[in-house]
């Protein structure tokens, strides 16, 4: 039997009840005090005393069910009843009226003060300044062209495809996952920046909010290895924004070595990180994002991993990390096959070697320096000969860019029908067969 239910489950049905309810992103708020006069109020009481009596016993799966279904009739009600869609007395445009809190009961029980908007910046406006007025959407018209031009076939919207939606990178504070947290955070994305290394997560996003004027990063603590250290994450992201769109699973080691001396303890740490970590970062990622699809079924989210070009190929004395990565793929075709019935999309992107980032160019414990002394590049006497060694293997003579990882990352988000795939982005060196 349930005598309560946390704020990181209830923020996550809220969010997706309103996306379902205009289909776009929100940002939910967790709020404090008594309950507004214009918030939508919800008793889940009937909901969980008929679940208790029904003994379900999946935990908070059937209890987040009970509720999601006793949430979205509530709210269809209040539409019908105090926010009609249609013309405003004052703007010519058809508008369709959301609640900008919802309070979540159970009986005489606070269980929530949900406040929500676009963004986080005017949710927390909202909330602290108790503002319950409407959120007023406008109802796209359609124009001649869309009459007989099938929707999805132009490009106009491209540019929005992460606007205010909310994203997680690991390792983010550094490397290509500075790179796409840069990019996502420029496209209009709330950025959470998780990374074990957390005063460069710190540092990077106060520049970004800085740099933008608004709220687009948030730094968070992340050992990728701990599940307890995961779990506190994603409870962290329900309780600050409601919940989670994207999900860049990016955080990873290397260290090179040879089957015939590599160090077990070496080859153990960087299979924890790559493979393991992987798996721990999707399994609690897409508790949060199925906890969404409750109250928004026909809003498809993304896990994306970082995988690489070695996850394609084998890498000569690199075994470590070649078959965390190519086990990585196992996983993402895995996981697709099984989040699909959840709208949770699972990819993974391979990039080429990004020579100009520090796990490449770190003049101490860079791969240049590394594969140097491993030998790895026959005749190389200096880190210049790796490097041009391996900017003669890419048919496009250039390593792999931050801007190149992105145009990859936007693809698979924008593109509804795939799931289950490993896109390489190597300029021509690994191709898709």
């Amino acid at each position: 039997m349930m005598n309560s239910i946390s704020p990181s489950i209830l923020a996550p049905l809220v969010r997706g009840l309103c996306m379902h309810a205009v289909n776009a992103p929100r940002v939910v708020v967790t709020g404090a005090g008594s309950v507004p006069a214009g918030a939508l109020t919800i008793d889940l009481a009937a909901a969980f005393e008929k679940n208790d009596a029904e003994g379900a016993d999946n935990g908070f799966n059937s209890e987040a069910e009970a509720a999601a279904k006793t949430m979205g009739e509530a709210y269809a009600a209040w539409e019908f009843e105090s926010a009609p869609s249609g013309a405003d007395a004052v703007r010519p445009e058809p508008l369709k009226k959301q609640p900008s809190c919802i309070a979540l009961t159970r009986g005489g029980e606070n269980l929530g003060v949900f406040w929500i908007d676009r963004d986080i910046d005017a949710a927390r406006r909202r909330a602290e300044s108790r503002d319950d007025s409407f959120i007023e959407e406008p109802i796209p018209s359609r124009d001649a062209a869309e009459e007989i031009i099938p929707a999805g076939l132009s490009a106009q919207n491209r540019r929005d495809v992460v606007r205010n939606r909310i994203a997680l990178v690991t390792g983010g504070a550094q490397g290509f996952g500075e790179q796409i947290v840069l990019g996502l955070a420029a496209s209009g994305a709330l950025v959470f920046i998780a990374d074990l290394n957390i005063k460069g997560a710190e540092t990077l996003a106060k520049k970004i909010n800085k740099a933008l004027g608004r709220t687009a990063a948030i730094a968070a603590s992340l050992d990728v290895t701990s599940e307890d250290s995961a779990e506190t994450l994603f409870n962290t992201i329900a309780e600050t924004a409601g919940g989670l769109d994207l999900c860049i699973s990016n955080a990873g080691v290397l260290q090179a070595g040879s089957v015939m001396d590599q160090e077990l303890k070496s080859f153990r740490f960087t299979t924890e990180v790559n493979y393991f970590g992987y798996f721990i970062i999707a399994k609690f990622a897409s508790r949060l994002l199925a906890l969404q699809h409750l109250t928004a079924p026909a809003w498809k989210t993304d896990i994306i991993q970082i995988n690489s070009k070695s996850g394609l190929e084998g890498s000569n004395k690199n075994g470590a990390y070649a078959g965390a990565k190519f086990g990585g793929i196992g996983l993402t075709e895995s996981f697709a096959l099984e989040l699909v019935a959840h709208n949770i999309k699972v990819n993974s992107i391979c990039p080429g070697n990004f020579l100009n980032g520090p796990l490449w160019s770190d003049p101490e414990k860079g791969l240049f320096v590394q594969y140097l002394q491993a030998g790895k590049v026959p005749g190389a006497r200096t880190t210049a000969d790796v490097r041009a060694f391996y900017e003669k293997k890419v048919p496009m003579k250039r390593g792999c860019e931050g801007a190149d990882v992105m145009r990859a990352i936007y693809y698979i988000i924008e593109q509804d029908y795939e799931t289950g795939q490993a896109v390489p982005v190597t300029g021509g060196q690994n191709m898709l067969h």
